[in-house]
């Protein structure tokens, strides 16, 4: 993917683009009321498809580039890319990332949150609480205002700030008729930096943050990617379409 091939949506591309990004929202909220200690992963996954059906929509994980499930379900050290499992089960103490994406009429939506399951430890609840407000700082400057990075490094800073790491090896995206299109939004950069940000431009911003270090590794699953240093990793993510003034949460 170059850096100059970013597509611009017209208002009708981007109205599309909500409707994909609430159904996500939807069906997320519905795997969020499952959460609970016992649960096998696999049932975010049954869930997840007896949901998508209604909609009329077509889960968007399912499939791409193989992966075979239509809900990436990362509990705790996983950082993004958890495969749902009939023997994985929730323990209460778990943080657990629940990563969503639909197509529908020819447009993609993708969302993420991370969930406690019970009683969680102060610093998995602080990790949580930061991911999610990092995402906030970021959208503040999805503004045609600054540039890409600027985005990037507000995630960056207000992390760091609060003692915990970003990943680097995995980053947000633009979104569209494709799944991932570009820019690469990463979590990390530097102010005044990166693509000029233009009205009409919908991102992926999903800031993943870990509890210790950034470096992370796959597992022979090929798929689940693991903190290096078993650190908790949370995921927050949010598709959101850049205006003349305001942004846009399609995915609110």
């Amino acid at each position: 993917m170059q850096k100059n091939d970013i597509q611009i949506k017209s208002l009708e591309e981007i109205e599309k683009l909500r409707k994909s990004a609430q159904i996500v929202k939807n069906v997320l909220g519905k795997l969020k009321e499952l959460v609970k200690p016992g649960l096998a992963t696999e049932e975010f996954d049954i869930l997840a498809m007896s949901e998508v059906k209604k909609y009329g929509a077509k889960p968007a994980f399912l499939g791409y580039r193989g992966f075979p499930k239509a809900v990436c379900i990362s509990i705790n050290n996983e950082v993004v890319h958890g495969i749902p499992s009939k023997n994985r089960i929730l323990k209460e103490g778990d943080i657990v990332s629940i990563d969503f994406g639909v197509e529908y009429d020819g447009y993609f939506g993708d969302a993420a949150i991370t969930v406690p399951v019970g009683k969680i430890s102060a610093i998995a609840e602080k990790l949580i609480k930061v991911t999610k407000e990092a995402l906030y700082e970021g959208i503040k400057k999805a503004s045609p205002k600054y540039k890409l990075y600027d985005i990037s490094a507000n995630i960056q800073k207000y992390v760091e700030k609060n003692g915990f790491s970003v990943v680097r090896d995995y980053v947000g995206h633009g979104i569209g008729k494709q799944l991932h299109e570009n820019p690469l939004v990463p979590n990390f950069g530097k102010e005044g930096t990166g693509p000029d940000l233009k009205p009409g431009m919908v991102l992926a911003i999903e800031p993943m943050v870990n509890e210790k270090g950034y470096s992370v590794r796959v597992l022979d699953n090929n798929w689940t990617v693991v903190t290096v240093d078993n650190g908790l990793s949370a995921h927050f993510e949010h598709m959101v379409a850049i205006t003349e003034k305001d942004p846009i949460i399609l995915s609110y």
